[in-house]
Order: structure tokens, then C-alpha cells, then sequence
């Protein structure tokens, strides 16, 4: 890990784009400046509006190859089209963009070797008020589809073998970051249980999305510092979070 006298390690992260081809040109300018101002860029998902490979095209376009490693997951808009494999294929192949799900990547810096684990995530609610895996199929299947994303996404920050871990979902794992959207929805913005994941090794930083009514700022139980990257809640082309 760097020490007092290194620069801090440098993390830009945004969420929820929605790219398409009448977006392309918004936040190419000041990406145009990202390698003076970070040493990597987080994707929080909800890239593209509907999931197409044409709007990932212009996900590849306008994000890709900026002067540092871009690392993503996807969001709930880029799996409607069930066009998956192909949005990633292209995000990959014409933007250089690494896409995370229940897995992680090495970001190497001049000072510090930055880990990421990522995953879309999924609903189900925080403590106290969240589904159960009882009942009907249809909603154990929900509460099951959850508990595996999060025990993925544990298991990969675990497993890393950096200096400084870093969480990425597009599901709030938070309830905190939620304030400003309708209480009535919360179950369907994150989960508890992708905190308890995030808890369950030494995370320096989780970033998110999704919520476009939430707020900024938010810890999970265990103290990780957990931050909505949405676009229309930072309102600028992306944040940059200084750690170390």
C-alpha cells in the first residue's frame, strides 16, 4: 500500500449514462482530461438504455480508450434486450473496457495495485424490511438470485491479491444512498446482503448506481465508504474519489 509520502491513488467512477447515439459527444470532453485527474475509471452500470449492441457501440465510443483502464459492470437497462454477450463483446473488443460479474480485475498504478470485484447486484431490500426465501417459487428464485450474486461478488474481493480493494455493483448495497427515492422501491434498488459482501473483507470503496433519486453518500454496517455514482445524482462526468 502507498505510503504517506505517495500521491493518492486516484478512483473516477459514474453510473447510469444511458448511452445512445444522441448522448454521444456529452461526456467525451472532460474524458478527454481523465489521465491527468485518476488512475482508473469505474462503469456503475445502466450503460446503455435498452442493452443493444448499437447503444454499446457508443458506450465503446464514448468511455472507451480515455488514458486509463475502464473497468464496468452492467446495470438492469443493459440486460432488457437480452443482447448480454454482445454488449460485453463489444464494450471489450472497441473500448478496451474490462466488464466485471462475480469477478475481478488488477488495476496496477505507480503507487498501489488497485483491486476490483464487480456485479450488476440485484433487489430484495435492507434489515428489517427485505424479501425472504420463503413462499412462492417466484420469490425464492428472487431472494436466491441475490444471495448468489452477493456470494460471488464476496468471494472476489477474498480472493484478490492487491493493496486496495474496490467493490463496484449497479445495485445499491446500501440503504443510505437510497434517501431522496420512494421507500415503496427500496427492494427493488439493492440488497443487504451485497453489503455483507462487501463487508466480509478489508474494502476501501464501494461505488454504485441505479438510484437516480438517491443520495451521494453512504457506509455499509462494517465502515466501507459506499458512494452513488449515478449520473443524475453527481451531475458531472464522473467523480473522483482520492484513497490512501
Amino acid at each position: 500500500m502507498n505510503d504517506r509520502n505517495d500521491p493518492p491513488v486516484r478512483i473516477a467512477a459514474v453510473g447510469d449514462v444511458h448511452m445512445d447515439q444522441d448522448v454521444l459527444g456529452r461526456f467525451r470532453p472532460a474524458l478527454e482530461q481523465l489521465a491527468e485527474q485518476a488512475d482508473v475509471l469505474l462503469l456503475a452500470g445502466d450503460l446503455t438504455r435498452h442493452g443493444t449492441e448499437a447503444e454499446a457501440r457508443c458506450v465503446a465510443q464514448e468511455f472507451g480508450h480515455v488514458g486509463v483502464p475502464v473497468v464496468a459492470v452492467l446495470g438492469n437497462h443493459d440486460y432488457h434486450c437480452d443482447q448480454v454477450d454482445k454488449v460485453v463483446n463489444v464494450l471489450a473488443d472497441e473500448g478496451g473496457i474490462t466488464v466485471l460479474e462475480g469477478d475481478s480485475t488488477v488495476v496496477e498504478t505507480p503507487t498501489c495495485r488497485i483491486g476490483v470485484a464487480g456485479a450488476k447486484g440485484f433487489g430484495g431490500g435492507f434489515a428489517g424490511r427485505c424479501a425472504s426465501e420463503f413462499g412462492e417459487p417466484e420469490m425464492k428464485a428472487f431472494v436466491r438470485t441475490t444471495s448468489a450474486v452477493a456470494d460471488r461478488l464476496g468471494a472476489a474481493l477474498r480472493e484478490l491479491d492487491c493493496d486496495l480493494r474496490v467493490a463496484l455493483t449497479h445495485y445499491a448495497p446500501v440503504p443510505d444512498t437510497l434517501a431522496g427515492e420512494p421507500p415503496e422501491i427500496y427492494p427493488f434498488l439493492g440488497s443487504y446482503l451485497l453489503g455483507q459482501a462487501i463487508d466480509s473483507a478489508p474494502t476501501a470503496l464501494a461505488v454504485h448506481g441505479h438510484a437516480h433519486a438517491g443520495s451521494e453518500r453512504g457506509a455499509t454496517p462494517g465502515g466501507v465508504r459506499v458512494r452513488n455514482v449515478a449520473h443524475p445524482v453527481i451531475k458531472q462526468a464522473y467523480s473522483v474519489f482520492r484513497l490512501g
